[in-house]
């Protein structure tokens, strides 16, 4: 006998020989729904009238609470007006703090100055001469740093124009102080300007440093070509009086 003959001792099939299969039935489509039978619901439709009451008056509420949200944000950045005059403490008591808008990022006229902040000093040197070091530009020594460095850190960045603008913040034009913090900004800024000085100035680090004098050159950056607008190109100088270093910082206690 052969050996691919089949046995005839195998199983025998239902309805058909030895190792035959029958060929499968094709699934039976789901019985149509009958004619004149309503569709089933879904969504809040589904739910039964007392939730969908409820689910109702919640989007009514949500609704109601953010027009009257968008109305007092609105209400706390447009002009005076008769609304913000007879309900302005109500206004800023939804706004204010959570909800403060600052439009700093999104800027319509952005800082279109170069500000470089320079600093000297007076040294008492280890002969007892008193000497003063010419003008020193943190503000480029923070570009040269920045310049080409993927990752500047945030000293670089903003330690020194943080500082400035703090002063700015707090001193009229006069280089007088406005408000409490006048004199704390101050400090700062002198301490930032010391330790720099201690850092990078070849006299400052041979004496002691007894006086300091910060000033501030600002260029107004050019317009594009295309652009009518004109600016001046020349730099507005503000020059602050010479600072008195305290004890601490001109025995270097600032590094």
């Amino acid at each position: 006998m052969d050996a691919y003959d089949e046995d005839s001792r195998g199983p025998q099939g239902p309805d058909g020989p030895p190792g035959t299969r029958l060929p499968e039935e094709p699934a039976q489509p789901p019985p149509a729904p009958p004619a004149g039978a309503p569709e089933p619901r879904t969504g809040v439709a589904a739910l039964s009238p007392g939730y969908r009451v409820a689910a109702a008056l919640a989007l009514a509420v949500v609704a109601v609470a953010a027009g009257v949200h968008l109305l007092m944000v609105f209400l706390s950045l447009a002009p005076a007006n008769t609304v913000t005059k007879q309900h302005g403490k109500v206004i800023e008591e939804w706004v204010y703090p959570e909800f403060e808008q600052n439009w700093k990022l999104f800027a319509p006229n952005p800082l279109q100055q170069n500000i470089a902040v320079q600093v000297r000093a007076e040294v008492r040197m280890r002969d007892g001469d008193l000497r003063t070091t010419g003008w020193t530009d943190l503000s480029a020594q923070d570009g040269a740093a920045i310049d080409g460095n993927l990752a500047p850190s945030h000293t670089q960045q903003n330690e020194l124009r943080r500082a400035w603008d703090f002063f700015t913040a707090t001193h009229a034009s006069d280089n007088r102080p406005v408000g409490l913090r006048g004199s704390l900004s101050e400090q700062y800024l002198r301490r930032i300007a010391v330790m720099r000085l201690y850092r990078d100035d070849p006299t400052s680090r041979e004496g002691v440093i007894q006086r300091v004098q910060i000033r501030s050159s600002t260029t107004n950056v050019q317009p594009p070509p295309w652009s009518r607008e004109r600016v001046s190109d020349k730099p507005a100088l503000r020059l602050l009086p010479w600072w008195s270093v305290t004890a601490d910082e001109a025995a270097g206690g600032v590094r």
